[in-house]
C-alpha cells in the first residue's frame, strides 16, 4: 500500500479502510490475527467462522487490499500477518478528527 508523502494513508486509502472495517466479521478477524504472535493461518479463521471458503476468502481479499493484512504463502497453506503500522497510522488519523 502507498503512503502519502508525509507517511501517513492517502484520503482515498483512509476512506478504503473505513468501508472494509465496517464489516463486524472484518473486525473480528483482525482481533484474532492481532492476537497471534506468529502469522495465522487461513484454516484457523475458517474454523472460527462458519462462512464458506469463498466469503472467508473475499473477507480476507478486503482486508489485504485495505493493507491491513499481508498473505503469507507456504506451499499450498496462507497465513495472515496484522499490518500493525498501517492500523497504527488510521486510528492515529481518526483521533484527530
Amino acid at each position: 500500500m502507498e503512503r502519502s508523502q508525509d507517511g501517513g494513508l492517502t484520503g482515498s486509502q483512509m476512506a478504503r479502510i473505513g468501508r472494509v472495517l465496517a464489516e463486524p466479521r472484518r473486525v473480528q478477524m483482525l482481533r484474532e490475527i492481532a492476537a497471534c504472535k506468529e502469522p495465522t493461518p487461513c484454516a484457523r479463521l475458517h474454523g472460527a467462522h462458519r462462512v464458506s471458503a469463498a466469503t472467508l476468502s473475499h473477507h480476507i481479499k478486503q482486508l489485504r487490499m485495505a493493507g491491513l493484512v499481508e498473505i503469507v504463502r507456504k506451499g499450498k497453506f496462507a497465513s495472515l500477518i496484522l499490518q500493525r503500522d498501517v492500523l497504527r497510522v488510521y486510528v492515529d488519523h481518526l483521533s484527530t478528527i
